[in-house]
């Protein structure tokens, strides 16, 4: 279960994306009017990182793919993923990443492919901070498994690189590779991949690929 605090970012996600977006090889959009128009959570099994990913548009219209997570301390040897530190006004200090450096999100998107788990469920909490008052919160984006699954290989470990080729960018991670797909537009497309993340969000009648998974070979 995702608990979204009623709390104060300083910066703002918004905030912060817009400023780590035009540095990203894979993005080439205009940042001046960006719009966040959707986001969906992942859980944690330890509870102790914030996985979210965002959907937003850039100014000339493009809809762009942001997967990022949320740590109380540095995620050592992710430097180069660091997108960026906000203050919340519930949580204290947190350090942002781009996920697709993130061990944990590796894990968690893959167990969402290979069907282990689910798009994380999601609970309102007020400004006193206590989970046991939230209320239940419908998420912006609605996502979910599409395809086969990985079976035994669906075990990633820590993340082994990260590559980017054109808008999508290529995880290894253990026995799984992953794929995100920074541009989620369009019908799901024909892929050899084994298992995929579809999803939509308000404006987006039909499902569309946001992230595909496959066993490596080695």
């Amino acid at each position: 279960m995702a608990i979204i605090y009623d709390a104060q970012l300083d910066p703002s996600k918004a905030d912060l994306v817009a400023a780590w977006l035009p540095a990203q090889p894979w993005f080439d959009g205009d940042v001046a009017g960006l719009r966040m128009l959707a986001a969906y959570r992942f859980d944690d099994p330890d509870g102790e990182v914030g996985i979210e990913t965002h959907l937003v548009q850039s100014g000339d219209g493009g809809v762009w793919q942001v997967p990022l997570t949320y740590r109380g301390a540095p995620l050592v040897g992710a430097e180069r993923f660091l997108a960026g530190e906000t203050e919340h006004s519930v949580l204290g200090h947190r350090w942002v990443y781009d996920a697709c450096g993130d061990p944990v999100y590796a894990a968690a998107l893959t167990a969402v492919v290979n069907g282990d788990a689910a798009q994380a469920e999601e609970t309102s909490v007020g400004d006193d901070g206590d989970p046991a008052k939230g209320t239940p919160r419908t998420p912006s984006a609605t996502v979910h498994r599409s395809g086969a699954g990985l079976g035994g290989a669906a075990t990633p470990g820590s993340v082994s690189a990260v590559a980017d080729d054109g808008t999508v960018t290529r995880v290894d991670s253990g026995t799984v590779t992953l794929a995100v797909y920074r541009r989620p537009e369009g019908p799901v497309p024909e892929t050899s991949e084994t298992g995929a993340l579809v999803g939509r969000w308000p404006g987006v009648e039909d499902d569309v690929l946001l992230a595909a998974a496959r066993a490596r070979t080695v």
